[in-house]
């Protein structure tokens, strides 16, 4: 399994970023797909997650300001960050899981992209 993000860069608190993250390599028909990100100095945390059932789930900061999608047909996960804030400045990675648990993926095989990095300025 092979990810790539792209589309990190600096910005100014307000403005708006999308990540992407090209996938490929993964074929189980049970799979979620997610991105993490890890701030300076903290742990990585989840931002959002497809679950295999196409549900999502956010974390509670990014609520309403953060967007996750999957085109399927092109195997790319994107992530739309809206209204952005200092504390929002980490390095961002994609993470597909495959197997595990239906529809969370727990306890499933995690995969991670080498990840991309957001910085927004006050």
């Amino acid at each position: 399994v092979k990810l790539v993000e792209s589309g990190g860069g600096s910005v100014h608190s307000g403005g708006s970023l999308r990540l992407s993250c090209a996938a490929s390599g993964y074929s189980h028909p049970n799979y979620c797909m997610s991105w993490f990100r890890q701030a300076p100095g903290k742990e990585r945390e989840g931002v959002a997650t497809i679950n295999s059932d196409g549900s999502i789930d956010y974390a509670d900061s990014v609520k309403g300001r953060f967007t996750i999608s999957q085109d399927r047909a092109k195997n790319i996960l994107y992530l739309q960050m809206n209204n952005l804030i200092p504390e929002d400045t980490a390095v961002y990675y994609c993470s597909v899981v495959e197997g595990g648990y239906y529809p969370s993926c727990q306890d499933g095989l995690d995969y991670w992209g080498e990840g991309t990095l957001v910085t927004i300025s006050s």
